[in-house]
């Protein structure tokens, strides 16, 4: 596998009034999902332990000045990441306006803080029935047994996408995200590939224990993933081969007692399980009413939560979705850089991460309406709030136009009409990322977009 790891250094990153920062204060965090400290990286792909401050949008206010912190905020808060630690403050704007910024919005952050528990609870959910699948599949190791697992890992995903639209500042979630969802990953770290029947962990003779494989997630390279929903993937479809479809691993491949099979087994086993158990924890520090996280955000100044919920679809729209999902694919050519690349579900993928972001700025988080980004804004400025409308709308069609499986979008060549609805989403992402710039404008929140 060809190593396209891409690692900047002092990025730059736009900022509300389209100014590029060129550099922040060193107590300032900056990481996509690779965590890595005041870096990014191209692929997406999580590493635990990198950073102390994993949150890719963590400004811890130095002195209140520069608009990065002061106004509500006072300063920083007692530590950056979840797990129950105070969330950082950075991001409400100062004014010499006594009037500016003057809104109510705690029914919309409460209704934030609720359909978020709600939604990783949906997943918890979800996750459990693909648990449930792979029990079974290792139990009786059929094609039908297979069939069924696979298809439960493709139901499971909309409920943990849709989730994607928290992420991106100092929430539970960074502390967990790169074992949860790491990506592109260099199968062979794992299991056999094509010209090599005895690579990776399963085959090298090591311990299969849970602990040994958390390990050794990308420890020397970040497309080592071993965890996750796509090492779960790799190991119930094997490598996509096929330019007609996903992958085909045989069933035979679970048989007990068989070559090392067992030791696949048990790998299988104990991923899914950490894969439950991880979003189970996130999804304990967003319970309702807790002095967890939960608590503490809802106790945040208001504008600080509201920098944090636009702050997390701004920079998935902008960047992570429109940069590292899509035109970094486009760029390469390579179908290792789809998302999903094992399942050809890479599509579905696109879908919910647009509608976790829309269900943020509706409120209808996990089916249930509330009260969302769109009604604050059309008390602060109507016509922003229809821009966003306009933009969700245009990226939503979009979407729904691109080629399916998107592999085989990836392989036309470029100037392809296939490529060319590509190219379209892209835009229309860039612009609805924008857009939630203007609305940070609105709201007296910063929000900043990695931008490389």
């Amino acid at each position: 596998m060809v190593d396209r790891r891409k690692t900047w250094t002092g990025i730059g990153l736009v900022a509300l009034a389209g100014t590029t920062l060129a550099g922040l204060p060193s107590a300032h965090a900056f990481s996509t999902e690779a965590g890595a400290a005041a870096s990014l990286h191209h692929n997406g792909a999580g590493k635990p332990g990198d950073a102390p401050m994993r949150g890719v949008i963590l400004l811890a206010a130095e002195g209140g000045e520069g608009g990065e912190g002061g106004g509500e905020s006072g300063g920083g808060g007692e530590g950056g990441e979840g797990g129950g630690v105070a969330p950082e403050a950075g991001y409400s704007l100062n004014s010499t306006n006594p009037g500016d910024y003057k809104y109510d919005a705690t029914a919309e952050i409460a209704a934030y803080a609720a359909g978020v528990s709600s939604s990783y609870e949906a997943s918890v959910a979800e996750a459990k029935k693909l648990q449930s699948a792979v029990n079974e599949l290792l139990a009786n190791p059929t094609d039908a047994a297979l069939a069924a697992a696979r298809r439960a890992w493709v139901v499971a995903r909309p409920a943990y996408l849709v989730t994607e639209a928290y992420r991106f500042y100092d929430g539970p979630i960074e502390e967990l995200e790169g074992q949860i969802n790491a990506w592109p990953m260099n199968e062979a770290f794992v299991d056999y590939v094509e010209g090599n029947p005895k690579a990776g962990i399963i085959n090298d003779g090591s311990e299969i224990s849970i602990k040994e494989i958390i390990a050794r997630n990308q420890v020397s390279d970040e497309n080592d993933v071993t965890t996750g929903w796509h090492a779960i993937e790799f190991l119930l479809w094997g490598q996509d081969l096929n330019p007609d479809g996903p992958g085909n691993r045989p069933a035979s491949d679970y048989v007990a007692g068989k070559d090392n099979n067992d030791r696949r087994r048990a790998y299988l086993l104990a991923v899914t399980d950490q894969l439950v158990a991880d979003i189970e924890t996130v999804a304990g520090h967003w319970q309702p009413g807790s002095g967890d996280y939960a608590g503490k955000f809802v106790a945040l100044p208001p504008r600080e939560a509201i920098g944090r919920i636009l702050n997390g679809v701004a920079v998935l729209a902008g960047f992570e979705f429109m940069s590292e999902r899509l035109a970094v694919g486009l760029d390469s050519g390579d179908q290792e850089d789809e998302h999903s690349c094992f399942s050809d579900t890479t599509h579905q993928d696109f879908v919910y991460d647009l509608k976790g972001i829309e269900n943020v700025w509706t409120g209808a988080h996990n089916g249930a309406p509330g009260a969302g980004l769109k009604g604050l804004v059309e008390k602060v400025d109507p016509a922003t709030a229809a821009e966003i409308d306009g933009l969700l709308a245009d990226a939503t069609a979009k979407l729904a136009a691109l080629g399916d499986p998107w592999d085989k979008v990836l392989a036309t060549p470029e100037g392809s009409p296939e490529r060319a609805k590509g190219e379209e989403a892209v835009a229309a992402l860039q612009a609805l990322g924008a857009g939630f710039k203007t609305v940070g404008a609105k709201l007296g929140v910063l929000v900043q977009i990695p931008s490389g």
